[in-house]
């Protein structure tokens, strides 16, 4: 069930990176832009993570439970209320927008590039959401080859059509968003479809006891979307720190930041794969198994993410110069991969048991994993690092941040498979 979530999660990495290339190359102003756009990007998608979270939980239990056709209800009921909740988002964030820049340390001259970016920017969020919505009510009916395949195909197609949209078309930085909502319309006409045809979904919502369902629902989306907006959080909060040195800081920070999901694509895929396997165990009763699971996930992601980190360190001086032209930019970046991506095993670590507490119906653990992650242990030492080191001692206020969370998440982890197996016992 990884496998093709990887292919497909590498895919979206990699479109995203070619996207920062092929912007990297108007110059330092769009690539700065981005750069004060990602954490909207990354507020979207903390929705969007949080209630495919909620899918597979309640649709795979309810699966095998043996009631197929709630099951299809609750699929209608997912996607009926994403697509619903991701509009709100996006329509506020579009009225919002110059308290928003103002709040992030945006320069006066880079609002107009912004706001016009913005507006395709955000019907492309919208559209990549109900694609998402779509993979989620598949991979809880244990199907990962068609979300794993679409994206695939749909980064591919939006590779294609950049420099075609951005430079044959002039249509510059609005250009890549433009790319994307192509791309990302035919996927929504190849997902949905399928999904009808294979009745799994249904929109008949009257009789599906809307109040129940919903409660249901809410009670794992709820604080699975709040642990998921608090990376996107703590991204505005860390983008405004380091606004404070400058846009050339701010486009390498963007950079750098897309390099992270680049290199915690495994990760993310393992995150995708992990709940629906775990919550069916969880059903069956068998503990020990699950615990045999987690133990070999987290000693993988460990050495994995340990061996991606010394890549990057290796190649920095390379990278940094390919990413941008602009010398400024690629020392600052040179300076990042040196120190951050040494703490991607923490990073790893963390986000599996976040993902893996859900499954466990322990929402609010997840949701407390995810605060002291960030307001603990990463701003903090971000902003004592940048007080005494500047921009250097920032990245590396990164580094022991995210290591001290990892260590934190399974310390968490392991107590409350503790408590679990206690209930069990008592039961």
């Amino acid at each position: 069930m990884t496998w093709p979530m990887l292919f497909g999660v590498l895919s979206l990495m990699t479109f995203q990176l070619a996207d920062s290339i092929f912007i990297g190359q108007l110059g330092r102003d769009p690539l700065a832009a981005l750069g004060f756009t990602l954490p909207m990007q990354q507020l979207i998608i903390g929705l969007q993570v949080g209630l495919g979270i909620a899918t597979t939980a309640i649709i795979s239990r309810t699966l095998g439970a043996g009631d197929p056709l709630r099951a299809e209800r609750l699929g209608g009921l997912v996607v009926t209320v994403g697509a619903v909740l991701v509009l709100v988002l996006c329509l506020l964030l579009w009225l919002l927008r110059n308290p928003i820049m103002t709040l992030l340390g945006a320069d006066a001259a880079l609002l107009p590039l912004i706001h016009s970016y913005w507006i395709p920017w955000l019907v492309a969020a919208w559209l990549g959401a109900m694609m998402y919505f779509g993979y989620s009510v598949c991979r809880s009916h244990g199907n990962t080859r068609l979300p794993g395949y679409l994206m695939v195909f749909t980064s591919l197609l939006n590779i294609a059509l950049d420099p075609l949209f951005i430079f044959v078309f002039d249509w510059g930085l609005p250009g890549a968003a433009l790319a994307t909502i192509a791309a990302f319309s035919i996927g929504c006409l190849m997902v949905y479809p399928k999904l009808l045809g294979w009745q799994w979904l249904r929109f008949d919502l009257v009789k599906l006891e809307l109040a129940p369902a919903l409660k249901q629902l809410g009670g794992i989306m709820a604080p699975a979307m709040v642990s998921q907006l608090m990376p996107p959080l703590s991204a505005m909060l860390a983008t405004a720190l380091v606004a404070g040195f400058g846009s050339a800081a701010v486009a390498a920070w963007g950079l750098g930041t897309r390099l992270d999901f680049f290199s915690i694509v495994v990760v993310l895929a393992l995150t995708m794969s992990l709940p629906p396997m775990i919550g069916r165990l969880l059903g069956a009763g068998d503990i020990d198994t699950i615990r045999q699971l987690v133990r070999l996930s987290v000693r993988f992601v460990v050495a994995w993410q340990l061996a991606i980190g010394l890549l990057w360190l290796a190649a920095s001086g390379l990278v940094a110069q390919w990413f941008s032209a602009d010398m400024t930019v690629s020392d600052v970046l040179e300076d990042y991969l040196v120190r951050v991506p040494l703490s991607y095993c923490g990073l790893g670590v963390c986000m599996l048991m976040v993902s893996i507490c859900n499954a466990l119906g322990m929402a609010m653990r997840a949701l407390m994993v995810s605060t002291l992650r960030l307001f603990l242990c990463f701003l903090p030492l971000l902003w004592l690092g940048g007080e005494l080191a500047g921009l250097t001692g920032l990245m590396t206020g990164a580094l022991l941040g995210n290591l001290g969370a990892g260590v934190m998440a399974y310390s968490f982890y392991r107590q409350g498979m503790q408590a679990l197996v206690l209930r069990s016992a008592e039961a």
